[in-house]
């Protein structure tokens, strides 16, 4: 009989559904079990009234701080002893809400950051697709800076014209050639810009680009996160 872990997992989602949904996915499907009772305890709170991160951070809209802290309560109250965010520009706000939380929270930036230090041959250059807000937070700067990684991004135009008609389009529930193709233009530059890997800097742009279509490998943060996670809830075992 499979002795469960004491780990209860909490996803702070709704940032958006469909995101969380392909995270908690994810999850699933990276933890090595052969059986139901193999898996994670996991509460989900998928709350998509969350104001907008970006065009928070970009001083057009609502603080979504508040959201964050109650939906961080909920899942406490619900059990989670440890909380994941598969959003990665709502971790621009994790600095106000980390000493209110009461649980850890697994950073999924920090651990991009170390995933991309592991790799060989050694990464020196990454690309990032990510949304303006995430950008402008200066999120991945900051961490990658840490690891002696180099960082670049979209010029203004690709960002807007690109990235963020892309992502805007998965939000809204269509995921065609047209978005694949915007985003795997914007990759491709950053790749002839010397970016070794790209970043899938928010969680919709997985949904939108398949890895095998780029030249360069492409990092879902989302999938290092889980495997972070089951990782903690293994006891530092590898995940699958």
């Amino acid at each position: 009989m499979t002795t469960p872990t004491p780990e209860i997992i909490g996803i702070l989602g709704g940032m958006g559904p469909a995101a969380t949904a392909d995270f908690y996915a994810k999850l699933v499907a990276l933890t090595p079990g052969t059986s139901d009772q193999d898996h994670l305890r996991t509460v989900i709170w998928s709350d998509p009234t969350v104001p907008d991160r970006t065009e928070a951070l970009l001083g057009d809209g609502p603080d979504p701080t508040p959201w964050l802290l109650d939906g961080s309560r909920v899942l406490r109250e619900a059990g989670a002893t440890v909380i994941a965010i598969p959003c990665n520009t709502a971790h621009a706000f994790v600095p106000r809400i980390v000493d209110h939380v009461g649980l850890p929270i697994v950073h999924m930036i920090g651990e991009v950051a170390g995933h991309l230090a592991t790799l060989r041959p050694r990464i020196r250059t990454a690309g990032l697709l990510a949304t303006s807000g995430t950008v402008r937070a200066g999120l991945y700067q900051e961490w990658l800076d840490r690891a002696g990684i180099r960082l670049v991004l979209p010029d203004a135009a690709s960002q807007d014209d690109e990235v963020m008609t892309a992502i805007h389009a998965v939000k809204a529930g269509t995921r065609d050639d047209t978005t694949t193709a915007l985003l795997s233009r914007a990759a491709r530059r950053l790749a002839e810009r010397g970016a070794q890997a790209v970043i899938a800097g928010c969680t919709e742009i997985p949904l939108g680009l398949p890895a095998d279509s780029l030249d360069v490998p492409l990092v879902d943060p989302a999938l290092v996160l889980a495997r972070a996670l089951v990782r903690r809830a293994r006891g530092g075992q590898t995940a699958a």
